[in-house]
């Protein structure tokens, strides 16, 4: 006998809403598959690098973000988080000013040119030399990581026994976590066993996100036959590290306050659109796709119910 269970209006805490004509569809797609709320990522084309419009610098702003999305059907999602892009403009007095406004909850941590439009990122090294997280921690300012190390050679990006992501949870995220005691940490869309493993251990401010694809495939997956709608990064990993993620998030005798700090994002559109199998295809419309398979894996039967 399978389990059966029902889920809400969720949350999807790492959603790609894009810019220009296809907000409005993925938003549509958004609030089709249940969302009530949405963590909806900067890296735009320019990125949402300040607070307000009036703000002197060249980038989106908060706020200018949050209307086009609110005109494109975000208007309807019961919460609507905008993180700030971190970019060498980000200083303590942006931190404090956004928090004081009311626009800014979270800021996101890029890998300078480690995935899309992250080349406005810089160098962890250097973010921890600032006092922008100090400032994110004194006024409750989340931190969103996408977690690759920047820079690495190819050998060493993703080889037999490390990769990018490994490196940087075995390297900078213990330092993080030791610097900025208090500081909120969403480790984003995790792919390895070394990243769950990571935020088991760090305590409550420490949570993750972890997307479909992850939970269901493997670079195997990925590279036989050369699927590359399957190619998005972090790009998926081992068998071991989707046994890991997939331990994380459902129920298997862990304890209540640890799969607290697991949460889903379905990252739709990682290139706006994906073409499989000769069809042009939004990501979100395959998400509950994604979560039956799941579900089927793990012995239970998905009821959907849109409260």
């Amino acid at each position: 006998m399978t389990t059966s269970f029902t889920l809400p209006k969720w949350f999807d805490a790492h959603t790609h809403l894009r810019q220009g004509d296809l907000i409005a569809p993925i938003m549509k797609s958004q609030l089709d598959m249940g969302c009530y709320a949405v963590l909806a990522m900067p890296n735009t084309q320019p990125p949402v690098a300040k607070i307000t419009e009036s703000d002197p610098i060249e980038s989106w702003s908060i706020e200018g973000y949050r209307a086009m999305i609110a005109g494109a059907g975000g208007d309807q999602l019961d919460h609507l988080v905008t993180p700030l892009y971190i970019t060498p403009d980000t200083d303590a007095a942006m931190i404090e000013k956004g928090a004081q406004s009311g626009l800014l909850k979270a800021a996101k941590y890029y890998p300078p040119h480690g995935t899309t439009n992250s080349d406005h990122g810089l160098p962890m090294e250097k973010l921890m030399q600032s006092d922008v997280l100090q400032a994110m921690s004194d006024n409750n300012v989340t931190l969103c990581i996408h977690g690759e190390e920047h820079g690495l050679c190819p050998e060493a990006y993703f080889n037999r026994t490390s990769n990018a992501e490994e490196y940087f949870y075995r390297t900078r995220m213990p330092k993080l976590r030791t610097a900025y005691p208090d500081l909120k940490i969403a480790c984003e869309h995790i792919t390895t066993k070394v990243a769950v493993d990571f935020v088991k251990s760090a305590g409550a401010l420490t949570g993750a996100s972890v997307t479909p694809q992850h939970l269901l495939y493997t670079v195997g997956h990925l590279i036989q036959g050369l699927k590359y709608h399957l190619f998005c990064l972090p790009i998926v990993k081992f068998d071991d590290d989707r046994e890991a993620l997939r331990a994380a998030v459902v129920l298997s005798g862990r304890s209540s306050a640890v799969l607290k700090n697991f949460s889903l994002g379905v990252e739709p559109g990682v290139l706006s659109l994906c073409v499989e199998e000769g069809a042009d295809v939004f990501l979100i419309e395959r998400g509950q796709t994604h979560f039956d398979t799941l579900a089927n894996l793990i012995g239970c039967k998905l009821n959907v119910h849109r409260l």
